[in-house]
């Protein structure tokens, strides 16, 4: 499931900034970039199974590796995990009613927090 309006689609921000809000309410990239692309999860395991929130990001100019970057911010998607295939977003999908809460709470914070900083 994709998130719309959440302020953050489109927004271009310095990776280093991204990476202390993003890891401030619990969304780490881990191993999930490469010289161009970063994606941020947060990882829910509850009763009705694995999510994960996911912010997708790229580098419009400069390096993710070297922390040197401007990201531009893509729409958000919250995803659940199956074992042993992976994370599936799809229309098919059921995703508890106080999680997607959950998720829209902590991404208006983010676009908050966020919004203060962005690059025209």
């Amino acid at each position: 499931m994709y998130f719309e309006n959440t302020g953050l689609e489109d927004i271009k921000v310095d990776i280093d900034l991204l990476n202390d809000v993003m890891s401030k309410h619990g969304l780490t990239k881990e191993g999930q970039w490469d010289y161009e692309r970063a994606t941020f999860d947060r990882k829910f395991v509850i009763r009705e199974g694995t999510f994960y929130l996911r912010v997708f990001s790229y580098a419009i100019d400069g390096d993710v590796d070297a922390n040197d970057a401007i990201m531009k911010v893509m729409k958000p998607a919250l995803g659940k995990y199956y074992y042993p295939f992976g994370v599936e977003y799809g229309e098919d999908e059921v995703f508890p009613e106080h999680l997607v809460k959950t998720c829209k709470d902590i991404l208006a914070t983010i676009s908050s927090e966020l919004s203060a900083f962005i690059i025209k």
